[in-house]
């Protein structure tokens, strides 16, 4: 039997659990999941209680404190069996009923420790920024336990979300892949909310040790747990970051196969969709003509016909600019079937935002229900869910008008004052 190689980098919360002083405190509350681990594999929590940690409450975000729900889903624990600690879910909480989930759980530091993927509309960061802005108004200190962005911290890739458009699936003006760490984005947060008068409190940050920007998550040595059900591998979230944009469409993702997000098709797909992508000639990524049959979600139990996508170049890919793309070709190549999906009318939670992995959150018809649009039919208070997504309506508008997306692909860097640890 081989041991497993010493990881190269440190995270927050091994450094915490290894020296539960580099945080004050005498009651500790902790937003994290069964997701959340150390290098050993151990849950944070249990790692904190062994280490003599005054750890006195668990908040769960969406998918649960086990990690283990679909998307636009949480539990409701009650009680955590394997600490015995209460347990608060903060899943869509509104800003008054976090204000006083926090305040009955008699707290006084508040630890986030997500694993986080870098894309904008992965929404435990935005459990973060309102756990953050909570605390603030409460009068708790906050701090992060920092992870590394598995995409790197390099690339910057994506429109900012324009603040009309804010939701679950984005809070503030970031780029859809940010290239920042959960601790690092958190402290942006407080610089902005301080700047426009809101608000704010203590944010520190237990910094990684031994990561760089450089570094794809195969560099760091960690073991990879898929932080959320349709999340498998690291290649998924790469992916993700443009592909998570089809839930927005009338297409499949993949969710219900064993390649979320890597997979892409509907029935009215053929043969025409892997060549043209191909022919594109795509930095980084092959197309590779496949047929599958989802278990679940979208098309569940229909014969799918798509593509592949084949990462051969991590560090050339350009997982944004390859979404909005697949996106486009599907729309030209099938115009009749091809759409937008939109909420239903009695579903207020996708106007607010929603879920994790991409879901338009509780109750959303797939494509092969009534909940899709074509250019034309977009109506008052049914905004389509890729306007979320994008974080505006460009996209949907530029696909409709027939005006090629790379308009809407300028290249892109973090801002100047942007807060980098790394």
């Amino acid at each position: 039997m081989t041991s497993r190689p010493h990881p190269v980098v440190r995270t927050g919360a091994d450094r915490l659990v290894a020296d539960p002083t580099l945080v004050g405190g005498t009651r500790w509350g902790l937003v994290t999941n069964d997701t959340a681990v150390t290098a050993d594999l151990r849950l944070t929590a249990i790692a904190l209680q062994d280490a003599g940690a005054p750890l006195v409450a668990l908040f769960g975000p969406e998918h649960g404190l086990r990690g283990a729900a679909q998307a636009g889903a949480s539990d409701d624990l009650g009680l955590d069996e394997a600490t015995g600690l209460p347990v608060y879910d903060t899943y869509l909480a509104a800003d008054e009923a976090l204000d006083a989930m926090l305040l009955a759980s008699g707290i006084d530091t508040l630890l986030v420790d997500l694993p986080d993927i870098g894309v904008r509309y992965y929404t435990y960061v935005w459990t973060l920024v309102d756990c953050l802005r909570s605390a603030a108004r409460v009068g708790i200190d906050l701090v992060v336990l920092d992870r590394p962005n598995p995409l790197g911290g390099l690339a910057v890739e994506g429109p900012d979300l324009d603040p009309a458009f804010a939701s679950f699936v984005g809070r503030v003006p970031v780029p859809q892949r940010h290239g920042l760490t959960a601790g690092e984005l958190a402290l942006a947060v407080r610089a902005d909310d301080a700047a426009a008068g809101l608000p704010t409190g203590p944010v520190r940050v237990v910094e990684l040790e031994g990561w760089t920007r450089d570094m794809l998550w195969a560099a760091t040595g960690l073991p990879w747990v898929m932080p959320s059900p349709n999340m498998p591998t690291p290649e998924t979230a790469l992916v993700y970051a443009g592909t998570g944009i089809v839930e927005g469409t009338t297409l499949s993702e993949g969710r219900g196969t064993t390649r979320p997000f890597e997979i892409v098709g509907a029935p009215w797909v053929d043969a025409r969709l892997a060549p043209a992508l191909t022919a594109l000639e795509l930095p980084g990524v092959l197309f590779r003509p496949t047929t599958f049959t989802p278990t679940f979600h979208a098309f569940a139990g229909e014969v799918v016909r798509g593509v592949q996508v084949h990462v051969s170049d991590p560090v050339a890919f350009e997982p944004v600019r390859t979404g909005v793309l697949l996106v486009e070709t599907v729309a030209r190549l099938y115009p009749e079937d091809f759409g937008w999906r939109l909420p239903e009318p009695a579903e207020p939670a996708v106007q607010d935002g929603s879920a994790q992995d991409g879901s338009a959150g509780p109750g959303r018809e797939g494509p092969s229900g009534t909940g899709a649009a074509g250019p034309s039919e977009v109506l008052p208070g049914r905004r389509p869910f890729v306007d979320l997504l994008w974080g505006s309506d460009a996209l949907r508008t530029t696909v409709d008008a027939g005006v090629p997306v790379s308009t809407l692909l300028a290249p892109r860097s973090h801002r100047p004052d942007a807060v980098l640890l790394y």
